[in-house]
């Protein structure tokens, strides 16, 4: 064994049957084992750090966990990339010219990789969203259910049916779970817009169309509408006012109103009443099922009916009757 593998030269470089191997040296072999212990080692103290804080934070704010989450996954990383330059780089010459060539490969190669870590750093500090956030980015729509370096983590939902057409088409015509879980990259948010549905106004206006004809008592079903809004959304409203206070206080926007509106608009076949109402961004569906049975209820009883396309015929061909003997 001693002729197979020697050590030779003052850096006691690695031979092996008179071939010596270009960077490894006993030096080289220490710091290796070194690295694959020091490796474990913060791996284990990283994963009871983070039990151990599940177990303190055990019913808190969902936000509150992930930030801590993502603080003791940020901290291990930079020990991490610390521990590692610190073990391989004892030289400062060494370090400048190994992190040149590092940095000017990982640029070439892994691109990619690089502006989903950006973006992950934009998301975090830029607020852009969070988990349990509702959100629409590239183009897919649901809740934030985790964040990484590279990936975003969403438990995808349907849509309504005015945009049931819109990519990616969905089989569930509401704001639900489809049940599938989708992951994007965190580079995404360079090239395309991201909507937030929750942040800081966990609120969003909603619409119910009813169409009635030209001779119905139109009065009396915008009362109708008005009151079924009003009577399911009150506590929404006065909800929202506080969220829309504190929204005016940080941007530049202006006064909003927050009570039900009905609003008119003529077609060629009847009068349609649209109700205009503000909602939670969870539960529309149900508040939506919940005012439309009452509406229908309260319509019937007003003998007020839902109109339908009709068509008027104004004139015929001449018909002629033959009569053929038997």
């Amino acid at each position: 064994m001693e002729n197979f593998i020697t050590l030779v030269g003052p850096n006691r470089a690695v031979e092996i049957l008179g071939v010596r191997l270009v960077g490894v040296n006993a030096e080289n072999g220490i710091k290796l084992l070194f690295t694959i212990a020091f490796i474990i080692l913060v791996l284990l103290v990283s994963r009871l750090v983070r039990r151990y804080a599940s177990r303190i934070l055990k019913g808190r704010d969902e936000h509150f966990i992930f930030w801590v989450r993502q603080g003791i996954a940020v901290g291990t990383s930079i020990f991490l990339i610390l521990g590692l330059v610190s073990i391989w780089f004892d030289d400062p010459v060494r370090l400048a010219t190994g992190v040149g060539l590092v940095t000017a490969g990982l640029a070439f190669a892994l691109q990619k990789v690089i502006t989903a870590v950006a973006g992950y750093v934009i998301i975090l500090y830029g607020k852009t969203f969070n988990v349990g956030d509702r959100i629409t980015m590239g183009g897919v729509r649901g809740d934030v259910i985790a964040l990484g370096f590279t990936q975003t983590t969403i438990m995808e939902m349907g849509q309504p049916p005015p945009v049931q057409n819109a990519e990616p088409a969905m089989w569930v015509q509401s704001r639900q779970y489809t049940g599938r879980i989708v992951t994007v990259s965190n580079a995404r948010i360079f090239d395309e817009p991201v909507y937030n549905y929750t942040r800081e106004f966990p609120y969003i206006w909603e619409e119910i169309s009813i169409p009635i004809k030209f001779d119905a008592d139109y009065h009396r079903a915008e009362h109708i509408l008005l009151q079924i809004a009003n009577h399911r959304t009150v506590s929404i409203s006065s909800l929202g006012q506080e969220s829309l206070q504190e929204m005016e206080r940080r941007y530049f926007m202006k006064r909003v109103d927050m009570k039900p509106k009905v609003y008119y608009r003529l077609t060629d076949n009847w009068l349609e009443l649209t109700v205009r109402f503000i909602a939670r961004d969870f539960g529309i569906r149900e508040l939506k099922d919940q005012m439309s049975r009452d509406i229908l209820k309260a319509l019937d009883e007003a003998q007020i009916g839902i109109a339908s396309t009709t068509y008027e015929i104004v004139g015929l061909p001449p018909v002629r009757i033959k009569r053929v003997p038997p």
